[in-house]
C-alpha cells in the first residue's frame, strides 16, 4: 500500500486536492451512469489512510463536511412542502417508518447478543443498523431525479422518522449512562427526552400556524416584506435571511439535544415560500445548489471515504454479518412497511432499497460510541465500512428499481392506493 507524506501540506492545499479529486471521480461516475457521490466516496478512500494517505482525517475537514450536510439539508428542505411530509406518514404509511426502523434495530440487537457484546454496544449497533442517513438518501434521490415522487417522499419521511427516533434513543442512553444508576434514572431520562421532543414539535407547529395565518393575509404581508427587502443594501440579503431562519431551528434542535440536521430540515421546509417572489426564491435555490453541489457536498462524501480504515478486516466474520444483516434487514423492513402501506411489491422493494443508505447519522452515533469508550477503533471501522457499503450499493439498486417501475408504468396504471 502506497503512503505519501501529508504532514507538510497546509489545510487549504489538502482541501484543494480533495475537492479536485472528488469532482474528477464524480465526473467519471456520472459518465458511467452512476450518481456523482459514488465517485466522491471513492476519491476519499483513495486519498485517505486506506490507500495513498495523502489527505489526513482532520477535524478541520470534518467541519467543512458538516457544513456540507447542513447545506444539503437546506437544499432538500426547500424542495419539500409540509403537506407532503404529513401525507407520507398518515394512515398506513406509518408502517414504512416503523418497520424500516424496528426490524434493523432488532437485527442489530440480535447480532450484538450473538457475539456476546455488552448491552451498551449492542444498543449502539442496533441504532447504527436502524438509521437511514437523511442527507445521503436525499442526495441519491436528487441525483436520480426522484425526490418528488411518491416513493421518494416515503423514503425521505421514513428517513426523518428513523433519524429522530435514533437520536431520541441515543439521548436516553447517554443520559442514563451519565446518571448511571437504577430504573428511576432511566424513567427520568425517557421523560426528559420526550419533553424535549414535545417542545421542539410545539415550536414547529406554532411557526407553521403563524405562517398559515400570514398566508391568508398575503396581500397585506407581501407588500410589507417587499418594502423591508427594499431597505436592505447588502448583496444576497434574502439568501442570508433564509440561512439565518434555518439556523434558528437547527440551533433550537441542538439546544434541546436533537441533531442540527433535524432542525435544519424542518426549518427549510417551513420557509414561507408564498410570501417570497418566485424569481427571488429561484435565485436563492440556485445559490444554495451551487455552493452545495459544487463544493460542500463533494467534500462531505469524500470525507466519509477518508474515515475508512482497513482495521475493520480484523473481525472478518463480524464484518460480514453486520454488513449483510444491515442490508437485508433494512430492505426487508422497508419492503414490508411499503406492502402494508398499500404499495405494490416493486415499489415496496424500492422503498426498502432507498432506506438502506447510511452515512452521517451512523457516523455521528459511531463517533459518540468511540469517544465514550463503548467501542474500539476496529469496531468503529466496521461501522464506517457498513456506511460506505450501503451508501455505495444503494444508488445502483435504486436506479434499477426505478427503471423497473417506470417500465411497468408504461404498461399499467399506478397501483398505489
Amino acid at each position: 500500500m502506497l503512503h505519501l507524506a501529508h504532514s507538510q501540506l497546509p489545510f487549504i492545499v489538502n482541501l484543494l486536492i480533495l475537492l479536485l479529486c472528488a469532482k474528477v471521480f464524480g465526473e467519471i461516475s456520472e459518465r458511467l451512469g452512476q450518481p456523482s457521490m459514488i465517485g466522491e466516496l471513492i476519491a476519499g478512500i483513495v486519498l485517505g489512510p486506506s490507500l495513498l494517505n495523502i489527505i489526513p482525517d482532520t477535524g478541520e475537514m470534518h467541519m467543512i463536511a458538516e457544513l456540507g450536510v447542513f447545506m444539503l439539508i437546506v437544499l432538500a428542505g426547500m424542495e419539500i412542502e409540509v403537506e407532503e411530509i404529513r401525507n407520507s406518514i398518515r394512515g398506513k404509511n406509518i408502517w414504512i417508518a416503523l418497520l424500516g426502523f424496528l426490524i434493523p434495530m432488532v437485527t442489530g440487537l440480535l447480532i450484538g447478543i450473538a457475539f456476546h457484546f455488552n448491552n451498551i454496544f449492542t444498543i449502539f449497533l442496533g441504532l447504527c443498523m436502524a438509521i437511514t442517513a437523511l442527507p445521503v438518501s436525499i442526495r441519491i434521490l436528487m441525483d436520480l431525479g426522484k425526490l418528488q415522487t411518491n416513493v421518494g417522499q416515503r423514503i425521505i419521511s421514513a428517513a426523518i422518522f428513523s433519524d429522530v427516533l435514533a437520536l431520541l434513543i441515543l439521548g436516553i442512553i447517554l443520559d442514563f449512562n451519565a446518571a448511571n444508576r437504577g430504573l428511576g434514572d432511566l424513567t427520568l431520562s425517557i421523560l426528559i427526552t420526550i419533553a424535549k421532543v414535545g417542545l421542539f414539535t410545539a415550536i414547529l407547529m406554532v411557526t407553521y400556524r403563524l405562517f398559515k395565518l400570514a398566508k391568508r393575509k398575503v396581500n397585506v404581508v407581501n407588500p410589507r416584506m417587499n418594502k423591508f427587502f427594499g431597505y436592505l443594501r447588502g448583496k444576497e440579503s434574502l439568501f442570508a435571511l433564509i440561512i439565518l431562519f434555518v439556523l434558528v431551528f437547527a440551533s433550537i434542535a441542538e439546544l434541546l439535544g436533537l441533531h442540527l440536521i433535524v432542525g435544519a430540515f424542518f426549518g427549510a421546509i417551513l420557509l414561507p415560500r408564498s410570501m417570497l417572489a418566485a424569481h427571488d426564491l429561484d435565485r436563492v435555490k440556485k445559490s444554495v445548489s451551487g455552493i452545495t453541489m459544487g463544493f460542500l457536498a463533494p467534500i462531505f462524501f469524500a470525507t466519509m471515504g477518508i474515515s475508512f480504515h482497513f482495521q475493520s478486516f480484523e473481525y472478518g466474520t463480524l464484518l460480514l454479518v453486520v454488513i449483510t444483516g444491515s442490508i437485508v434487514s433494512k430492505i426487508f423492513g422497508g419492503y414490508l412497511g411499503g406492502w402494508l402501506a398499500g404499495f405494490d411489491h416493486m415499489r415496496s422493494a424500492t422503498i426498502g432499497i432507498g432506506l438502506n443508505a447510511r452515512g452521517i447519522m451512523e457516523l455521528v452515533i459511531a463517533n459518540i460510541a468511540l469517544a465514550k469508550g463503548f467501542i474500539n477503533v476496529s469496531i468503529y471501522s466496521i461501522l464506517i465500512l457498513m456506511a460506505l457499503v450501503t451508501t455505495i450499493l444503494t444508488p445502483f439498486l435504486l436506479r434499477d428499481s426505478f427503471r423497473i417501475i417506470e417500465s411497468h408504468e408504461k404498461r399499467k396504471p399506478d397501483t398505489f392506493t
